[in-house]
């Protein structure tokens, strides 16, 4: 086989693996990567290590297991790369604010306990370093500075621990949030 034959052979290689897989891909790396922008930029990463790889004809015996794993280290690199923004103590709403009221009428009594109950859900799965800033600043109401003096823990930690406990309430809570259209 000459070299424009295999040039030629990879390349349907490569067209016919982008076709297949380029969808399930970008799905996989989008329900992990916030930002739409991020998440193709993972995805081009991805179909262009493919394209090294099989221009150096490295042997990929399971091509669609390799993709998934080189966009999972992608992910994993992002994430490593983002260190997460320290937020001010004004940046947060109540979690009484979000709520409907509860002398709203029996709807609303409704709405506010299964929120509540899925609240409590949801923390509960958190660490439990994220779950207790969390619940000691929103609703014991208890300041940072307060928590840090306490604790020990150094003022940004806290943030910070507060910060990804609330990125993981509201991938949690999204889905319950659409259905009561808060």
């Amino acid at each position: 086989m000459d070299i424009a034959s295999m040039t030629l052979e990879q390349d349907r290689r490569i067209s016919e693996t982008v076709a297949r897989e380029r969808s399930r891909l970008r799905n996989f790396i989008r329900s992990r990567v916030p930002d739409p922008g991020d998440a193709e930029d993972i995805l081009q990463d991805v179909f262009s290590e493919l394209v090294e790889a099989v221009r150096m004809m490295v042997p990929l015996a399971e091509e669609s297991g390799w993709l998934f794993r080189v966009a999972k280290n992608r992910i994993i690199d992002l994430f490593r790369k983002k260190k997460p923004e320290p937020l001010s103590e004004s940046a947060w709403l109540s979690i009484e604010e979000l709520l409907p009221s509860s002398d709203g009428g029996p709807e609303a009594a409704y709405t506010r306990g299964v929120l509540l109950d899925e609240l409590d859900a949801a923390l509960d799965e958190l660490p439990p370093e994220q779950r207790d800033v969390f619940v000691a600043h929103e609703l014991q109401g208890r300041s940072f500075k307060e928590l840090a003096a306490e604790s020990g823990v150094p003022l940004n930690t806290l943030l910070t621990r507060k910060h990804y406990a609330v990125l993981h309430l509201r991938r949690r809570l999204q889905t319950i949030h659409e259905e009561f259209g808060k």
